[in-house]
């Protein structure tokens, strides 16, 4: 009843939240991505999105097909996987940034491991900014991480907005400067709260500087002020600072897979992995919310 095909390219609209990112991710044309929304659609007797020319947003019954497709994807290339009479095999070094270590990553590391025994599956848990410099420098194979939007490089997980966030009992003094809650350099969402603050000319000073993403949530629940973050991955204890704050706006992030250059028997891992991200793409931010 439901082409694997048109699953993915539904997953992958609904990760990006854009047919356009989604054809680049899939390597389709936009019209393919449609036709494949649209037939899928038809086959449920459902609308899975409402759209129109500035946004794109799951319905319910599209919420309810993110399961089913997920769950049907993952059988069908574990049926496929067994039958092509393939193990993958080698090391796999992967990189993912802090912030999907609190999220459902592990799961869907733990059945990779459960399906790809024979791979030596290492972990390296780092900014993104260093992740980004680690890849190219061939220390990594496959990287999740933030990224601007619209880089040249790497498959979309999913597209949000960086919000500014911090301890609800917080007020923030307009005749003082903003105090911040940072990553260290090179950071990206440390770049783009520093960016945005000096376009709109005001003043800052660092409150708290942590390599740890525990450490920046701990001083933002006491109050020492306030971090950029994306907005489906805001912490437990967090909220969104008030638009009355008069903050600048911090635009938007990807969250993205991106490829080593190393063309070994790791390429087969890391594809494989990356496959199982995206199609549990939207479990990494809808399970920390």
């Amino acid at each position: 009843m439901y082409d694997p095909s048109q699953l993915r390219t539904f997953l992958a609209v609904a990760q990006t939240l854009s047919f356009t990112r989604a054809a680049r991710r899939l390597g389709l044309r936009q019209s393919t991505v449609s036709q494949h929304v649209r037939r899928l659609e038809a086959a449920a007797g459902r609308q899975l999105f409402l759209r129109d020319t500035h946004a794109v947003e799951l319905t319910e019954d599209g919420e309810a097909m993110l399961g089913f497709a997920r769950r049907i994807l993952e059988v069908h290339d574990q049926a496929t996987a067994f039958f092509a009479g393939t193990r993958l095999r080698g090391r796999l070094r992967f990189g993912a940034s802090e912030d999907f270590v609190m999220t459902r990553l592990t799961d869907i590391l733990e059945a990779f491991r459960h399906e790809h025994p024979e791979v030596d599956l290492e972990l390296t848990v780092e900014l993104s900014g260093t992740l980004h410099e680690q890849l190219a420098a061939g220390k990594l194979d496959l990287v999740l991480a933030k990224r601007r939007p619209g880089g040249p490089r790497g498959e979309t997980v999913w597209h949000d907005r960086l919000v500014w966030i911090g301890a609800e009992r917080l007020r923030l003094d307009p005749d003082r400067p903003v105090p911040l809650i940072l990553y260290p350099q090179p950071g990206i969402t440390r770049a783009r709260a520093l960016e945005a603050l000096e376009r709109q000319g005001r003043p800052w000073r660092i409150a708290c500087t942590s390599g740890s993403l525990n450490g920046l949530i701990a001083a933002a629940r006491a109050g020492l002020g306030v971090m950029a973050h994306s907005r489906g991955l805001v912490p437990p204890g967090l909220a969104l600072v008030p638009d009355r704050a008069g903050l600048p706006d911090l635009g938007e992030v990807d969250f993205a897979l991106l490829h080593g250059r190393r063309a070994d028997a790791s390429r087969g891992a890391a594809d494989a992995l990356a496959a199982a991200i995206l199609s549990g793409g939207d479990r990494l931010h809808r399970a920390a919310r």
